[in-house]
């Protein structure tokens, strides 16, 4: 069992956003170490990234860095939980950006 971080990021219309942040991801990954632990997905009214292979602090830091990203829709939060999870969204919830 390892620390997971899911990114919530609210759906747009336009969704153009989301090959943005998966190529971020990869360069998140490269900087920090971390990894995309499953593929995206969209899950009702969000799309959901994943990421592991850190402390929760770096976690919610890449994550809060995806929430800045320019087109990203506003109201993203991630949510702490960790491999193990049975579901989504299991976890507390984190308000991004960080501050």
């Amino acid at each position: 069992m390892a620390v997971l971080v899911e990114i919530h990021i609210p759906m747009t219309a336009d969704g153009e956003w989301i090959d943005d942040v998966g190529d971020f991801m990869i360069d998140l990954e490269d900087e920090l170490g971390i990894e995309e632990y499953d593929d995206g997905e969209e899950f009702g009214d969000v799309y959901i990234f994943f990421i592991a292979g850190g402390s929760e602090q770096k976690l919610l830091a890449a994550a809060s860095r995806v929430a800045k990203r320019d087109g990203v829709p506003a109201g993203a939060f991630a949510m702490v939980t960790d491999t193990d999870a049975p579901q989504f969204g299991m976890g507390r919830r984190v308000d991004l950006p960080l501050r």
